[in-house]
């Protein structure tokens, strides 16, 4: 961890940590009291829904009802999976809004032609067709969903007619050339109600606020063909947030010269120096280990199959797994995979780190370990298989609750769903347990807690809190479907967003100045300094960042100024981990014996790639909103997604299973690094090449299409039959990655071997007893 210049008052009190201690307390609650305030307009401020459409003689086109059902049918068909909905879900398909919005525009076009002048559209005058196309956008922009009955022009209701039976046909066959398997879920009526979601949706991008040239998505996405085109707003916060960027930084480093950076004369507490016999509990996390490996492979080549999708749409060489692998089932298992992995290595380490740093652990512990490790495989591979039958159409009526919700990240039914919260929830009272293993020593814990004397320990007691209650918030509502996108997407995010730039990030900083403490690299003292000053600007940028992915989605405007000013925050704490990895390195430089130096190429390396995943390829440029407002459902996210999950919060998880593991091995056995480094170097080179040979050839070109035509056509097959080579060229990154993760797991299970039980010792080569594990 960071050094710094201070001696510890008589009382054991260090006043730097006693200020920054309540500055986070004052920013934990005035950052979620602002969420909940806009939590609050985001509600009251969410595109309406008019309870009839009707044409100017009063035909009804569609209804709420119609819409809300078609909400149901979109989710329930998982459509976000295989295309994206205001820029929100899968790169592999259309943008939904944004196509459907072209068609409409194009349908009205022709209605207002053939009404004015009995002709097509092509046989009109060049000064005929810009006419024709005003009214079209005059038309378009006109309607008022804050009505009760939306009136809609006869050229706009006729198209909307046509389009509906468009999308509903298509959605019910085949067309593997797009890579689209029909949605077996849906019938005739479901399939026609999912189209009128869907084409109110791409209504809500068009239709002015009223009293505004802005749309109820910000004028989102841009499409000439309508009149999109970024807002004053827009613009101006996007220089404002650089400016605010910029001085935010001389900030930060002025305090980290001033508090935190000097010799470290306070005194050290190696609580992990050395190691303790092992623990009923501990010798019981190697089930969890080894299932980290095997999600991991699961992921890698679930993902390769994806990646050729994209290069060959038809077939796996030659094989057409489409009609029973479809796109979107694959996406679910690929990016829930993630979560399962590195949420079991957190877990695991979690669980086997607490005895080790308390000493001991309560009676039952490790039959607890056990029951939490089944229960959570039996939820996960129920959540799978539910997903697959979900999409599938095996489960119709109790697919909300036992199939596939249909929303990215989140796509476990909701029975699978609370049942991962209770795993969350119970892993929290499992560290708790282990870390204070007695009455009285919890007693003492919870008044030093209380009477603000809080440790590092507590911090990460509280983070595991954190991560299992944000995790309910993708429950709301708990037992229906919300009949807004906007607002599901919005709870959506409290998931995905702050468990990634707030839970995730409070456990990493958390576990990792602990750790670097507690084998003897810095003191607790500079640690505990370190830590609170991170979570404050986790805090700070982390919690109303959220904003940056509510920019587009039909929340209030609000969010442009508060998500831009409070997402570049992120980058801050980011700058620091550098900084601090490059301490952490000369410090295990000057320790030549130095035990963990496995786990913390890894964990150095998470500090490199949070930087430049989610920091420079994400909240340092992505989430400008004039940035974002073109980039937004590209590659281009695609690139940060990576960069920033696998390389943050998966080499996080590797790194803190090979300091258990090396914890486990001791002083008797063997601890070879050279596998686990070779792995270590693949994964990066891997990821790089992902970077050169796919990301950036496929998202500059798909960025400037944007730029050029308009999101609809960035996101079409014809852009995607441009980039077949470069699709092709994710293949060497694939390989090298996934000999990383192959030898990741091969490794896994040599170094495991100090805590399998004797049966599980007799598949290994080497031995029926426990003995040291031979040097790789």
């Amino acid at each position: 961890m960071i050094a710094a210049t201070s001696v510890n008052d008589r009382s054991g009190k260090d006043p730097v940590s006693n200020v920054l201690k309540w500055i986070l307390l004052a920013v934990g609650i005035v950052t979620f009291a602002l969420l909940g305030w806009t939590t609050d307009l985001t509600y009251k401020a969410s595109p309406p829904f008019p309870d009839r459409f009707v044409g100017t003689d009063g035909t009804l086109v569609m209804s709420a009802a119609d819409i809300q059902a078609g909400k149901a049918g979109f989710q329930k068909a998982d459509l976000m999976d295989y295309g994206s909905l205001y820029g929100m879900g899968s790169y592999f398909g259309e943008d939904y809004t944004a196509s459907n919005l072209v068609r409409l525009a194009t349908l009205t076009e022709a209605n207002i032609a053939k009404a004015r002048t009995g002709k097509a559209v092509a046989e009109l005058t060049a000064e005929e067709q810009a006419s024709v196309r005003a009214a079209m956008q005059v038309e378009l922009q006109g309607i008022d969903l804050s009505q009760s009955v939306a009136v809609l022009p006869d050229a706009v209701a006729s198209a909307i007619a046509t389009l509906r039976d468009e999308i509903a046909a298509a959605l019910l066959r085949h067309d593997f050339d797009k890579g689209w398997t029909q949605a077996y879920s849906l019938d005739e009526e479901s399939a026609a109600r999912t189209a009128d979601f869907l084409i109110y949706s791409s209504l809500t991008t068009v239709a002015r606020r009223p009293g505004t040239t802005v749309s109820w998505t910000q004028n989102w996405p841009f499409e000439p063909l309508v009149g999109n085109a970024p807002t004053t707003s827009t613009f101006r916060w996007t220089w404002i947030s650089f400016c605010f960027t910029f001085f935010a930084f001389g900030a930060v480093l002025f305090i980290y010269e001033r508090y935190l950076n000097g010799p470290d004369r306070a005194p050290m507490d190696p609580v992990l120096a050395k190691f303790a016999p092992l623990t009923p509990s501990q010798r019981r996390i190697w089930k969890y280990f080894l299932v980290v490996a095997a999600v991991l492979l699961l992921q890698i080549l679930v993902g390769s199959i994806m990646a050729h999708y994209y290069s060959d749409r038809t077939s796996f060489y030659g094989i057409e797994v489409d009609r029973f692998l479809p796109f979107n089932f694959l996406r679910d298992v690929h990016i829930q995979s993630p979560i399962v992995w590195i949420g079991l290595s957190w877990i695991g380490a979690g669980l086997f780190l607490a005895p080790a740093i308390s000493g001991g652990e309560p009676k039952g512990q490790g039959f607890l370990v056990d029951l939490l490790f089944w229960v959570t495989l039996l939820i996960v591979v129920g959540a799978l298989a539910g997903n697959y039958l979900g999409i599938m159409g095996y489960i119709r009526e109790g697919w909300f609750w036992f199939g596939n919700q249909g929303l990215s990240y989140i796509q476990l039914g909701r029975a699978w769903q609370i049942g991962f919260f209770a795993g969350l929830a119970i892993w929290s009272l499992l560290v708790l347990r282990a870390l204070w293993p007695s009455g009285a020593r919890l007693a003492a814990a919870t008044r030093q807690f209380w009477t603000g004397r809080i440790k590092l320990e507590h911090l990460i007691w509280a983070s595991t809190v954190n991560i299992a209650l944000l995790y309910a918030c993708g429950m709301i509502p708990l037992t229906g479907i919300e009949k807004s996108f906007t607002i599901t997407d919005f709870w959506r995010w409290w998931v995905v967003h702050l468990w990634v730039e707030q839970s995730f990030e409070f456990f990493a900083a958390a576990i990792s100045a602990y750790l670097l403490m507690a084998v003897g690299l810095v003191s607790r003292q500079l640690a505990e300094r370190s830590v609170y000053f991170e979570l404050i600007l986790i805090f700070l940028g982390g919690v109303l960042g959220t904003g940056h992915h509510l920019y587009w989605a039909g929340a209030p405007g609000l969010w442009v100024p508060l998500g831009t000013m409070f997402s570049f925050i992120e980058v801050l704490p980011l700058v620091l981990l550098v900084i601090e990895a490059i301490q952490h390195h000369r410090l295990i430089k000057t320790h030549g014996d130095f035990k963990y130096g496995l786990a913390y190429i890894y964990i150095i390396g998470a500090a490199f790639w949070n930087f430049v995943g989610a920091g420079v390829f994400g909240g340092g440029t992505l989430n400008a909103p004039l940035v974002n407002y073109y980039e937004h459902g590209t590659f281009l996210t695609l690139n940060h997604a990576h960069t920033a999950l696998f390389g943050a919060f998966g080499l996080l998880g590797i790194g803190l299973v090979y300091f258990c593991l090396r914890y486990a091995a001791g002083e008797i056995h063997a601890f070879g690094e050279t596998v686990g480094r070779w792995a270590f170097w693949l994964y990066n080179g891997g990821l790089v090449l992902w970077i050169l040979f796919n990301f950036f050839p496929i998202g500059w070109p798909q960025l400037d299409a944007v730029y050029e035509h308009g999101l609809a056509y960035a996101r079409s097959q014809a852009f995607y039959d441009g980039t077949a080579f470069w699709q092709w060229m994710r293949f060497p990154g694939d390989v090298v990655f996934a000999l990383g993760a192959l030898l990741m797991a091969w490794d896994f299970i040599v170094k495991s071997r100090p805590l399998l039980p004797r049966f599980a010792l007799r598949l290994l080569p080497g031995g029926r007893a426990r003995q040291p594990a031979a040097a790789e």
